[in-house]
């Protein structure tokens, strides 16, 4: 499984959605149920995953799809 399939998974788990749904549009400003728990779990899976440990300003960063990308990019994983 590749890491991007891997960061995919990831929101598959945590909202159910559908790999299509994924991309620029995919927020916290365009996904109802993302709220303070499941930005949690998104960052956990996250660390968990790729073997992080993130900083608390790209925890609260982690407001979207691609800012998950960005992050993960930040910290050498690429995807």
């Amino acid at each position: 499984m590749s890491n991007l399939e891997k960061f995919n998974d990831i929101f598959v788990q945590v909202f159910g959605a559908d790999v299509a749904q994924l991309g620029d549009n995919y927020s916290k400003e365009t996904v109802p149920e993302w709220d303070s728990v499941h930005q949690l779990n998104i960052i956990s899976l996250m660390e968990e995953t790729f073997d992080l440990m993130l900083d608390p300003e790209d925890i609260m960063a982690c407001t979207s799809y691609n800012a998950g990308k960005e992050i993960l990019a930040k910290n050498d994983v690429a995807l």
